[in-house]
């Protein structure tokens, strides 16, 4: 995977080279920042806004460390890294709910939304994507460790529950879809280790078990929404579609990309260029910091490299996948897990920017590490 960061970091890096005039002008967009009058202009970068595609390319830094980091450690350091992923999303999980009691939180570093419940994060989305990323770990660590099923097991349950239930006081409408294919997909994983654990049991227990633990998931939620606490749930049901300003700028983005593309806007230059495009319509007290599209913000930005990349990226990632999906369910435990955390970051992508905030940039460089090494024997540990 290391050769696919190298490319990202590439592609940015190359948007701040100085072109010489008659190539800028000639970028697709660029006519407008042309005056005839100043006379010919200076050798400008292939980006619009250099100074926020220079933010862009300092971002990277965090996935470049955390894959430095994590090529130092061992297979048994590595196998550790799902317990204390899952450590931190329960940490996050319970500055959550309180937030959700009524308590405020605020960061000076985290431009967060009065009486939101985000945890951590500036937005509910990430958040909830994050506790969904707990769904999906907590069951296959509750049956990785052979000696430790006993109590692991209930803690899992716990914790997928627990998670589950915030998603829900979160009001993210991304997060109800990310948390049930987290709560399936971390089913599946862990089903083979279920009935290991369960080999000497009657045949009925396991399925009996699976549903039981759906039915008390489901009936929790439901309580949950009987009790006015399923802030998503209402969201959703109230969504008005014509009310939904990232759906009613969603033509702007697509006029843009069509006047800048094949060479794009610049990565991280999404806010000052929207801003020239923005109709009146869409004029309010916030701004439209982002697309909430990830993949069209890509494509905005870095234009047809930045395509070309993501379709070979998103080629490896299923090729990757296929491979670890077809391995024993021993040596593919991690790279299933990595796939599964990769695709749901990919869905809630559809919908917002997770993959653009330092967690989910280390959390990805984590899951393409394990998905990369799913030929390899690591045993999940503690």
């Amino acid at each position: 995977m290391a050769w696919l960061l190298l490319a990202a970091v590439l592609v940015v890096l190359l948007q701040l080279v100085p072109l010489p005039p008659a190539v800028w002008t000639q970028l697709p967009g660029r006519a407008a920042f042309f005056d005839s009058v100043l006379g010919a202009p200076p050798w400008r970068p292939w980006s619009i806004v250099p100074w926020a595609t220079f933010n862009a390319a300092s971002s990277l830094i965090v996935p470049v460390v955390t894959l430095y980091l994590l090529t130092v450690l061992d297979d048994a350091e590595r196998g550790r890294l799902p317990g204390i992923l899952l450590g931190m999303i329960f940490l996050s999980a319970l500055l959550g709910l309180w937030q959700f009691s009524g308590f405020s939180f605020r960061h000076p570093l985290v431009n967060d939304t009065g009486g939101s419940v985000s945890s951590i994060f500036a937005n509910r989305n990430h958040f909830a994507l994050f506790l969904a990323l707990g769904c999906l770990i907590a069951p296959v660590w509750a049956f990785s460790g052979l000696q430790d099923r006993h109590w692991r097991a209930p803690v899992g349950f716990s914790l997928v529950a627990f998670f589950a239930l915030t998603i829900l006081a979160t009001g993210s409408r991304s997060g109800i879809l990310t948390g049930v294919l987290a709560i399936g997909m971390g089913l599946m994983f862990s089903w083979s280790d279920v009935r290991d654990a369960l080999r000497h049991a009657p045949r009925w227990v396991p399925p009996a078990l699976a549903a039981a633990i759906v039915g008390i998931i489901v009936l929790l939620v439901l309580i949950s929404i009987a009790a006015d606490r399923a802030e998503s749930i209402n969201r959703a049901l109230a969504l008005d579609p014509g009310e939904d300003v990232r759906r009613r700028g969603l033509s702007t983005v697509l006029a843009m990309i069509s006047a800048y593309f094949p060479a794009g806007t610049g990565f991280g230059s999404f806010d000052p260029m929207f801003r020239i495009h923005e109709p009146l319509a869409l004029l309010k007290r916030t701004y439209f910091n982002h697309a909430h599209n990830d993949f069209l913000e890509i494509l905005l930005d870095g234009g047809l490299p930045a395509l070309l990349l993501l379709l070979v990226s998103l080629g490896w990632y299923i090729r990757m996948s296929i491979r670890a999906w077809r391995a024993a369910p021993v040596r593919g435990g991690l790279a299933r897990l990595g796939s599964g955390m990769l695709l749901l970051i990919l869905v809630a992508s559809a919908f917002d920017y997770p993959a653009r905030t330092p967690i989910f940039m280390a959390n990805i460089v984590i899951a393409t590490l394990w998905l990369g090494q799913g030929a390899s024997r690591m045993a999940l540990r503690r």
